[in-house]
């Protein structure tokens, strides 16, 4: 197993700048395909945050062309702006696959080594336009398993692949939570085989780049292993709080994404009540794409939908919550909470692969009545909210920026830069 830290990285190799990184290890700037799965510049949330700054990074070292698969964008805005910044080598669509029958679709399912274990495929032509073009770059970038696995290839020449989620930690997570018992069953049963699955991508990728070093134990995966956390961008100004009334709490989020939906569903339905009886006009307020209306009838619960610039709006909330119970890889928002100075209460599995301690950088609860009372307390106590943001502040500067983060990007491509050369 190798793991290469930022600082590792810097020290082992004697430079600190981009110059001598490109002059020190590579002989010129490398070609670099990134397949992404969402636009850059589009409606923000974590995988675009991700993609956005780590083509950023890629592209201080390297010459980047974009591959953009993603499910229906057609803002002709977002896809100006990512051209603006990106060169684009290419754009299609996953399409959903025509549904198998229930033999071929336990076949492929519980089939530890089928390329595509998913119901999407991307477009032949992009495909093909790829499988053409492939041998002329000297590194692939591909981010989320599902979108290259979606392609249907086995083996990925000079790669590098960026699991954002791992999905046997996704399914384990199912299997604990789930609302059912044949949900629960079959998560069970899916964990075991993608935890087979996971142990083959040393077979189909040169090196892996995980969001966590709890992830990277996790995968336990024999070959090159990178730990690149999720960040977020830092302020130009310092954040200040806004807090004129304690009645305030939010969520950011976007709704279509079964963890998001799925945990302030819980929070509302288990801690909301709670609160709301102990705090006269407490408000909950909701954020991201298809949270508007997302509550009919809850007068105490506001959903504001997507915001492009939420700062003013978290700046009056008392806390920020993560109610997450099922889901992998780390949570973007704990960053962006922390980058934000706001006080965050989470589950330990929203906080998960975050080095944080419970009453240090945040509070963690996973019960309903610990959680309620959580977000109670700093209500009423906005000053022990304010010593725990400023504290979590403080090791978003050193951990959690674009910038900190950067390196380990670098190192992850060098990595596989200099497998690819021997």
């Amino acid at each position: 197993m190798t793991l290469i830290g930022a600082n590792d990285y810097a020290r082992n190799n004697s430079c600190r700048s981009i110059p001598e990184l490109v002059g020190r290890t590579l002989l010129k700037k490398p070609l670099i395909l990134y397949v992404a799965p969402c636009w850059p510049h589009g409606k923000s949330f974590g995988s675009q945050t991700r993609v956005l700054h780590v083509g950023r990074a890629l592209q201080q070292i390297g010459d980047v062309r974009l591959a953009i698969i993603d499910f229906a964008e057609d803002d002709q805005t977002v896809m100006c702006k990512s051209a603006d910044e990106f060169a684009i080598e290419c754009s299609g669509r996953l399409r959903r696959l025509n549904p198998p029958s229930w033999a071929s679709r336990i076949m492929r399912d519980f089939n530890p080594a089928v390329a595509n274990p998913h119901d999407w495929r991307v477009d032949e032509n992009v495909r093909d336009q790829i499988d053409r073009n492939l041998q002329k770059f000297d590194l692939i970038w591909l981010s989320n398993l599902r979108m290259a696995n979606a392609f249907e290839r086995w083996r990925w020449p000079r790669s590098v692949m960026d699991i954002d989620d791992v999905p046997s930690s996704y399914q384990k997570s199912v299997w604990q939570n789930g609302a059912g018992f044949r949900e629960r069953v079959r998560a069970g049963l899916e964990m075991l085989v993608w935890r087979q699955r996971e142990q083959r991508l040393g077979q189909r990728f040169n090196v892996l780049a995980v969001c966590s070093e709890a992830d990277r134990q996790y995968l336990g995966a024999k070959t090159s292993v990178h730990v690149i956390p999720n960040g977020f961008a830092r302020p130009t100004v310092e954040p200040q709080s806004n807090r004129r009334s304690a009645e305030r709490i939010g969520f950011i989020g976007p709704f279509s994404y079964p963890p998001n939906s799925q945990g302030v569903r819980w929070f509302v339905e288990s801690c909301w009540p709670k609160i709301a009886q102990q705090i006269p006009g407490a408000r909950l307020r909701l954020v991201g794409k298809d949270t508007a209306g997302a509550f009919p009838g809850m007068d105490d619960v506001d959903g504001l939908g997507w915001i492009s610039d939420p700062s003013d709006e978290i700046a009056t909330w008392s806390a920020m919550i993560v109610p997450t119970r099922v889901g992998a890889g780390t949570r973007v928002k704990i960053a962006e909470a922390f980058s934000r100075k706001c006080p965050v209460v989470s589950t330990r599995l929203g906080a998960f692969g975050y080095d944080v301690k419970n009453g240090r950088e945040l509070c963690l609860a996973d019960s309903a009545l610990e959680f309620a009372r959580a977000c109670v307390r700093l209500m009423r106590d906005p000053e022990e909210g304010s010593a725990m943001a400023n504290r979590a502040w403080q090791r978003f500067l050193d951990e959690w920026t674009w910038e900190a983060i950067t390196p380990r990007i670098w190192a992850a491509a060098e990595d596989c830069l200099r497998q690819s050369r021997n």
